[in-house]
This record gives C-alpha cells, structure tokens and sequence, in this order.
C-alpha cells in the first residue's frame, strides 16, 4: 500500500508539472484536435493499440504505452508515458484493473477533463467472469471473446467520431471492415478447433488469462497463477497442477509469451518426475501481442497464432 501511494503520488507531481508543460507548448485548435488537425490517441496494451490502428487508420496519431511481450499487470508508468498521456486528445485503455498500476490514474485524469475510456465499459459486466481474487472483481481478459471485442470495437469509434466527427464516415468504414476480418476470423478458428476432440479441449498455461476463449470454444482452461502475474505460483500449485494433467492425461502444456517460462518448465518437470511425458505445445500470446511487422503483432494474427498452436498441440 505505502508502495503504491509514493507511486500515485510521484505521478501525481509529474502529472501537474507536465500539464504546464504542455499548456505552454501545444494548445489545442478549435476542432478539438491538434495543430496539425490528427487526433493525438495514446493507447496502453498491445491488443488496443492495434485495434485502434484499424479504426482510426491515418487520420488519428497514435501511441501505445507497451510493447511485444510487456505485461500490463506489472506495467509502470515512464516520465516518457506521462509526457504522452498529458498530450493526448483521447486515451483508450482495457480497465477491469488489467492496467492494475495505471487504472487509478486514467480516473483521475478523467475527473479533471482528460478524455480516458475504458473499453470494458463496452461489455455488459453481468456477462462477464468473476473473480473474488481479482481487484475488478471480474476476469479483465475480454479479448479473448471476440463478441466482446466487437463491442469495444463499437465503443472505440464512437468516441473517436464524438472527438473528430469529421472524420466520422472514415472511423465507420474502417470499423465495418474490421467487423467483417473478425467474422471471417471466427470462421477460421471454428474450422481449426473443430478438428479436436471434446476430450482434448484442456488448455494448461502459466496463468488464468484464457478463461474467455475457453468460454467461446469449450475448452477447460486452468492457469497455474491465478488471473494475475503479479503472484507467483507456489509448490502446492505446482504439484495440484501436476495432479490434474495426470488425472486427465493431458498431452502438452503453454507458456506465453509475457510471463516467464520457468513456472511452466517447472510444472513439465514435475510431471515428468511422476512418470508422465509432457510437452511444452509451444508459446501463446496472452497479455501481449508480438513482435511489430509480424503476424503475430496484430489481434487477428496473434488470435491464429494461438488456436493452431493450441490445436496441433493437444492432437
């Protein structure tokens, strides 16, 4: 708790004095926009910085806060990151307290007139995962049920055309395209996991971040770290874990691409010492997508990635 307090309240410092700053450097036209009439957008995960890309496209300039393989659990925020923040029209984020050091701020921000949006508001919370061990009270990992990010689709371009509706016939061509990828994306995974058994549909990965997609496509999803990265797993975890992948022979076991592979190699070790082969399938990507420039640097790509990985894997 001290911890978190010195953080809001350095942030808080920095916040106020890059206010002046920018106050002083970059005033705002009449449109709303800035000086060289693209809307400035920050964004913080990976997943929202492309989904943003496609629906803002070149008429927006945008920034995302993390990269490849950041965990957003854990994320803190820069000087660099404040200095964006404060200079931007709009800023987009998950919420549902996946941002856990940053959720607080964007609040604040927005109570003092900064435009922040959390996409999750998006999602009807009644239809959404509980979790009594997770600040929000809800599984924040929503991208991973693509009707959800259809909606937050919906919600991205409508506060873009309300802070630029200029641009308005723009923002919604660009969302109805998008819709029509993701549908055809759906398409493609139905094809794919319907080649796997109902009994092979056990995904095991480092942490809880897969509950949605194992929702969407009857998988039994079990993570070793709960929801959150920020608590590592313990023996006990391990050893439950190792338990369950014997009780119900599951053939291969993930790790991802944010969190670190030593608590799955521990597990694969585990189940090895009991006598059972057990490989790891191959990295997924959770919280993070990949490298820019690559397939697997775009929602769709990483989305693909994952289920012929899950796929091939559990055969």
């Amino acid at each position: 708790m001290k911890l978190r307090t010195t953080f809001l309240r350095d942030f808080t410092c920095i916040f106020f004095f890059s206010l002046l700053i920018v106050g002083c450097k970059d005033e705002p036209n009449q449109s709303g926009t800035n000086t060289d009439n693209r809307l400035k957008v920050v964004t913080t995960t990976t997943m929202i910085t492309d989904l943003i890309k496609e629906i803002g496209g070149d008429r927006i300039e945008l920034q995302g806060l993390m990269g490849s393989g950041v965990d957003p659990h854990l994320y803190k925020a820069s000087e660099g990151d404040v200095s964006k923040l404060f200079e931007a029209d709009v800023i987009f984020y998950n919420g549902l307290h996946l941002e856990g050091k940053l959720v607080e701020v964007f609040e604040k921000m927005n109570s003092q007139g900064k435009k922040t949006v959390a996409l999750s508001d998006a999602v009807d919370k009644r239809t959404l995962i509980g979790s009594e061990y997770f600040a929000s009270s809800y599984d924040p990992h929503i991208w991973f049920y693509t009707n959800y990010w259809e909606q937050m689709a919906d919600l991205a371009t409508s506060t873009l055309i309300q802070e630029d509706p200029s641009n308005k016939d723009y923002y919604n061509q660009n969302l109805r395209d998008y819709l029509n990828k993701i549908n055809i994306l759906e398409d493609q995974v139905e094809d794919l996991i319907s080649s796997l058994p109902a009994e092979k549909r056990i995904l095991v990965t480092a942490h809880d971040a897969f509950n949605y997609f194992g929702r969407q496509y009857s998988f039994q999803v079990v993570g070793l770290q709960g929801l959150s990265t920020a608590t590592e797993a313990g023996v006990k975890d391990v050893q439950r874990m190792t338990d369950f992948i014997i009780d119900n022979d599951v053939k291969a076991i993930f790790v991802e691409s944010s969190v670190p592979r030593r608590t799955v190699e521990a597990l694969q070790e585990s189940v090895r010492a009991k006598g059972k082969e057990i490989e790891i399938g191959g990295e997924l990507y959770s919280d993070a997508l990949g490298n820019k420039g690559t397939d697997e640097g775009t929602y769709i790509g990483m989305y693909l990635h994952n289920v012929k990985t899950i796929v091939n894997a559990l055969k």
